[in-house]
């Protein structure tokens, strides 16, 4: 947030609902009748009286101003209200404003097609088009207050927050054990909007309510008791939260991100230390979860080759493995839940069952009623799982234990080097694709055999009779895949979000190979290698993500 056309502020928002509006007015006739959602959460900076709610104002403005109905939530809500609220009441479009997990500096606006998945090309490009035709901000666009005077626009906080309240209990399996257990949980909502909704989850499925973090559980733009306001740093951001657990003995912690689409849980073990599981292992007993709840409740005709399950290219493939085992279709996308709703909507357009979709960032979409990541639903399917296990005499850790056993260990490993030079990162990405000579990509690292390498950057794959990449080429990041002799997949990428190079390393084993701590150690060899031998930290002046 800041002045200035790189940064998001008051003029650059009115420029981009500018371009939207003339990109939807083109692309929908019926525009002026159904609508536009928009939410924020409870980002601000003083310095520059830049807020969530005024840049969401602001947007409902230039809109309003062109006489379109604009749902405009009273109060800030999660981020997967706006997509749920754009399939809900028939709009066209919505806009969320938010930073999710970034820094306190930043900002966002994240957009939602009428399908309710984030867009994806070329509506991005087109938009990108649209805003550039018209960057003078047009008669009406600065009247911050037609939000409060005029009459087409609508509060949909209650109907929204009712409705889905009402869906979620779709995937509630266990509502009489939810009702008597006497398991207690944590809740942090990182000083966002995730405390009085995950309350709602809550009594919606029977529990009594999760005890909130006092000190995080109002909104705060500083995030003042935290380093970093991402829940995926694990121990070190969960501090208030672990030590809140033990003084109520409470046995798992869950943590919203601050726009609550994202969820970390915990879970104190019998040595009184926690263990805070990464996305993977989440994954691991979400999908677990999901199909066994469907197997226990689907009626005797279902056919289980109807069921999908979804997961991005650079998440853990223990759900190929379940679903190898099970039956079911299990389907990667490129990273990025925008990816995994259009899919998402496309697979129930054509009649199909989706369970569960995940990124290891940790994003969870539980069932279909929201097509994106969604931390309130996934805080609440947690506890009735912990509390299901606890009937069984298990803890969510020992279930994992079960699960890898079952279907063969998947020990995965992900991080980041933060890299603010754009150049620095082509050059490290260039060099792998010209390694042994001109175009030509790596054949080992270290003492590491490569099998395959995909180039989704240029659309490459080795593994392809014709070798082109099945995924989509996504010319406007870097991503490449390797696949290596030993069993391991690892992946390096830019974020999109971020000035990082993110890592992402698999061992998958197969069930008879159940010696953990063997995998782990070639694992942590492998990524050492790839590290020294591919991205050369010292050599392009990286820093390691634990400085």
């Amino acid at each position: 947030m800041g002045a200035g056309f790189c940064y998001i502020n008051d003029l650059t928002v009115i420029q981009s609902t500018q371009g939207i509006y003339k990109y939807l007015e083109r692309n929908f006739s019926d525009f002026k009748q159904r609508g536009f959602v928009v939410g924020y959460d409870t980002r601000g900076q003083v310095t520059s009286n830049c807020s969530s709610k005024k840049l969401a104002k602001l947007t409902a403005a230039v809109l309003l101003a062109k006489d379109v109905p604009v749902y405009f939530f009273s109060t800030y809500v999660p981020t997967p209200f706006v997509p749920y609220a754009v399939q809900q009441l028939g709009a066209v479009a919505g806009v969320m404003i938010t930073a999710s997990h970034n820094r306190k500096e930043d900002n966002g606006y994240k957009v939602y097609w009428e399908n309710g998945a984030q867009i994806t090309s070329p509506h991005d490009k087109e938009i990108i088009k649209c805003i550039e035709e018209c960057v003078e901000p047009w008669n009406g666009s600065w009247n911050e207050n037609l939000v409060d005077t005029s009459p087409l626009r609508q509060d949909p906080l209650k109907k929204i927050c009712d409705c889905y309240m009402e869906d979620l209990k779709k995937i509630c399996y266990h509502r009489e054990l939810n009702v008597q257990t006497s398991l207690k949980f944590v809740h942090t909502s990182f000083h966002g909007v995730g405390h009085d909704y995950v309350q709602l989850a809550f009594k919606a499925f029977g529990f009594q309510p999760p005890i909130p973090v006092p000190e995080q559980k109002d909104p705060d733009p500083d995030f003042s008791t935290v380093k970093c306001p991402n829940p995926e740093e694990g121990e070190s951001v969960l501090e208030l939260s672990l030590r809140l657990a033990e003084k109520e003995n409470a046995k798992v912690v869950v943590a919203t991100d601050p726009d609550a689409d994202r969820l970390a849980v915990a879970e104190q073990q019998e040595n009184g230390c926690w263990k805070v599981f990464t996305g993977n292992e989440l994954a691991a007993l979400f999908g677990w979860w999901m199909f066994s709840r469907w197997k226990e409740n689907c009626s005797q005709d279902a056919d289980v080759r109807n069921v999908y399950m979804l997961a991005t290219t650079v998440s853990s493939k223990i759900l190929r493995a379940i679903a190898l085992k099970e039956g079911f279709h299990f389907e990667e996308t490129l990273p990025g839940f925008k990816w995994i709703g259009s899919r998402v909507k496309n697979l129930l357009d054509n009649g199909k069952e989706v369970l569960f979709a995940f990124e290891e960032s940790i994003g969870f979409m539980c069932g279909t009623s929201v097509l994106d990541k969604d931390g309130v639903s996934a805080a609440v399917v947690i506890a009735e799982m912990a509390t299901y296990l606890e009937g069984q005499n298990l803890t969510l850790a020992q279930k994992l234990v079960e699960i890898y056993e079952m279907y063969g260990y998947h020990i995965s490993k992900t991080s980041y080097f933060l890299c603010y030079d754009p150049p620095t990162i082509k050059r490290i990405f260039e060099r792998l694709r010209n390694f042994d000579g001109p175009q030509s990509y790596p054949k080992c690292c270290g003492n590491y055999n490569i099998l395959h390498v995909r180039d989704v950057t240029t659309g490459y794959d080795s593994s392809q009779p014709n070798k082109k990449s099945v995924l989509p080429v996504s010319k406007s990041s870097q991503m490449i895949t390797f696949t290596f002799q030993n069993g391991c997949v690892a992946t390096l990428r830019t974020s999109g979000t971020e000035p990082k190079i993110k890592y992402y390393a698999e061992m998958c084993a197969l069930p008879e190979q159940s010696d953990r701590s063997v995998l782990e150690e070639e694992l942590q060899k492998l990524i050492e290698a790839l590290i020294e031998n591919f991205l050369e930290p010292d050599k392009n002046g990286l820093t390691w993500r634990s400085a």
